[in-house]
């Protein structure tokens, strides 16, 4: 009787023993395959955040490139943005000393005042002239 107690209590921790080895490898390959699941995720995340900041930053700097490329009549300063732009004898004439005069260049285009985006064409001195 002790001798087959003794061979119940090995074979039951053979079972067990076997239990917890096969417990431990089902864990390896989900721990594996959990393991591949985060790769793919890092990779897909890491791909998509790349792409969308890319095209962000595209977005972001392609108008500054438009604006310096299509900048070759306004002055330039020697970083090579553009500067502001005073009004001469020649252009703008009618906006000297205003302080209305904004004198900047958005996207190419010459912002002179907000009463007269583009200056004053009419000839002789600006109606709107201050100071």
């Amino acid at each position: 009787m002790l001798e087959t107690i003794g061979q119940e209590v090995d074979r039951f921790f053979e079972e067990v023993t076997e239990e917890v080895e096969e417990f431990v490898d089902i864990l390896g390959r989900f721990s594996s395959d959990m393991m591949e699941l985060s790769e793919e995720f890092t990779e897909e995340l890491q791909t998509t955040i790349f792409t969308e900041l890319d095209q962000y930053l595209e977005e972001l700097v392609d108008p500054f490139f438009d604006l310096y490329l299509g900048l070759d009549e306004f002055p330039t300063d020697t970083n090579g943005f553009v500067s502001s732009v005073e009004p001469t004898a020649e252009k703008h004439s009618a906006c000297i000393g205003c302080k209305n005069y904004h004198g900047q260049v958005y996207s190419g285009n010459l912002l002179v005042c907000g009463m007269h985006p583009y200056g004053w064409e009419a000839g002789g001195d600006c109606p709107d002239w201050e100071s």
